[in-house]
C-alpha cells in the first residue's frame, strides 16, 4: 500500500491502532477475537516490533469499524489557496486501483475532489457506504456502475451523478479494463473525512463477469 507523497516518514501504525482501539473502549482481547488474530501478534503491532501486512490491516480495520486509511491519517495544514501540480497530488494504493488527493485534504473548506483510477474488479466493498454531505461524481473513462439506495446508474465517459451522501451507497468498475472517475465531496461536517470510506475497498472475483454481462444488456 502507497502512502501519501512525502509523508509516510510521520506515520506509526502502532501508535495509531492503539488510539483507535482505545477510543472505542476495545481490549486487545476483544480485537483479537472480532479480526481474528492472536492478541500476541496486536500487541507486537501496537509496540511497532511487527509491520502489519495489508491483509492484516483490512480485517484490524473491520474489526474497529473504521476504513483502512484511518491508520494512515495525517493531518496537513489547511489553506484557503491550494495549487497541485499533478506529480505533487497525494497518492494511495487499495486493492485494484489508485486514489489521487486533488487538493481537498489541505483546503480550509468542506469539499474533496477525488481522482480514482479503477483496475477490472475494483469496487467499494460488499456493503453500502453512507456519510455526510453531497457526493458529486463523473466518469472520465471506462464504465462505473454506482448504486444509490439499489438504484443503479451506469456512467460512461462525460456522465456525472450527483447525490445526498446520507443515502446509501457503494460503486464498481463495470468495465473490462482501466475505469477513471472524478469524485467531488461537498457540505461534510468539519471533522468528517468521508473520503476514506471510498477506500475500504475489496475485489470482487465475480467482477468481470458481471461488467461483461452488463454491457451485453
Amino acid at each position: 500500500m502507497q502512502m501519501p507523497v512525502g509523508e509516510t516518514g510521520s506515520i506509526n501504525v502502532g501508535e495509531r491502532l492503539r488510539e483507535l482501539r482505545l477510543e472505542r473502549g476495545m481490549s486487545m482481547r476483544a480485537l483479537g477475537r472480532l479480526s481474528g488474530l492472536s492478541t500476541n501478534a496486536l500487541s507486537m503491532i501496537e509496540r511497532s516490533l511487527t509491520s502489519p501486512s495489508v491483509s492484516t490491516l483490512y480485517k484490524i480495520a473491520d474489526a474497529l469499524g473504521v476504513p483502512i486509511t484511518a491508520f494512515f491519517r495525517l493531518e496537513p495544514p489547511k489553506q484557503d489557496v491550494v495549487f497541485r501540480k499533478s506529480d505533487q497530488r497525494s497518492r494511495m494504493a487499495f486493492p485494484r486501483g489508485i486514489w489521487e488527493g486533488l487538493g481537498g485534504e489541505s483546503f480550509i473548506g468542506g469539499v474533496e475532489p477525488l481522482l480514482f483510477t479503477l483496475e477490472v474488479g475494483a469496487n467499494s466493498g460488499q456493503f453500502g457506504m453512507l456519510h455526510g454531505g453531497h457526493e458529486f461524481v463523473m466518469c472520465l473513462e471506462g464504465l462505473l456502475e454506482y448504486e444509490v439506495e439499489k438504484n443503479r446508474y451506469l456512467l460512461g465517459p462525460g456522465d456525472s451523478l450527483l447525490f445526498a451522501a446520507q443515502l446509501q451507497h457503494r460503486w464498481r468498475n463495470a468495465y473490462k479494463g482501466k475505469t477513471i472517475a472524478l469524485i467531488v465531496l461537498s457540505g461534510y461536517s468539519r471533522g468528517d473525512r468521508p473520503s476514506e470510506y471510498h477506500l475500504a475497498t475489496r475485489v470482487d472475483a465475480n467482477s468481470g463477469e458481471q461488467a461483461e454481462n452488463l454491457s451485453n444488456n
